[in-house]
């Protein structure tokens, strides 16, 4: 039984950093043009922080900081897992391009409203929006993730939480050699043994 359950909490679908690099050029070739600076600054939020999707709809601009350089997440937006506990609030730094991408897009950006991200239709996107918007992109740049049994995905299977995985393959998988710790950090588990249960199998892979 604890066999089974640990297999359905690892996870099964990530991305490595070329791939990731394609979808976000990959945001240049497919939907209106107005919409393409938006759906690469998605992408790159979630790849440098692990947001979740539901985090990721409910960021108003007032949640960035610093000059766009780091994401304040208060408690009332974070999902903590698996629990429900509620989890402190966390400040991320943003990686050096995606600061850059984001003051680009908020300074670009078709519509003027609170929510990070809106949508055609409204003003702040939906996760349902985000899932199509990556979905649509993952088609266009043919990107096949990695899969739990060592095979090769479709590129319908790279979600919003396959970014969030992906982030820690980059991190256990750079040079400057994070700690599982970081991970956790990172993804903000409330226990250093979710981030094990989750992540062990793709831990320097």
């Amino acid at each position: 039984m604890t066999e089974n359950t640990d297999t359905q909490v690892r996870a099964k679908v990530w991305l490595r950093p070329d791939q990731v690099d394609a979808l976000r050029s990959a945001c240049y070739d497919v939907g209106a043009d107005y919409l393409q600076q938006r759906n690469e600054a998605m992408i790159a939020l979630m790849y440098d922080t692990g947001v979740r999707v539901g985090e990721l709809v409910a960021l108003d601009v007032d949640h960035l900081r610093d000059g766009n350089s780091a994401l304040y997440m208060p408690t009332s937006i974070q999902k903590d897992y698996p629990t429900d506990s509620s989890p402190p609030p966390a400040t991320l730094e943003l990686a050096s391009d995606v600061s850059r991408l984001l003051s680009s897009y908020l300074t670009n950006r078709w519509k003027d409203t609170g929510a990070l991200f809106p949508s055609r239709s409204s003003d702040r996107i939906s996760t349902v929006g985000v899932r199509n918007a990556l979905r649509k992109v993952s088609n266009e740049a043919g990107v096949r993730p990695y899969l739990l049994d060592g095979s090769r995905g479709e590129p319908d299977d790279v979600t919003p939480h396959a970014l969030r995985h992906s982030v820690a393959y980059r991190m256990m998988n750079a040079e400057d050699g994070n700690e599982l710790y970081d991970v956790r950090n990172r993804l903000r588990h409330r226990s250093i043994t979710t981030t094990e249960q989750v992540y062990d199998h793709i831990l320097r892979r």
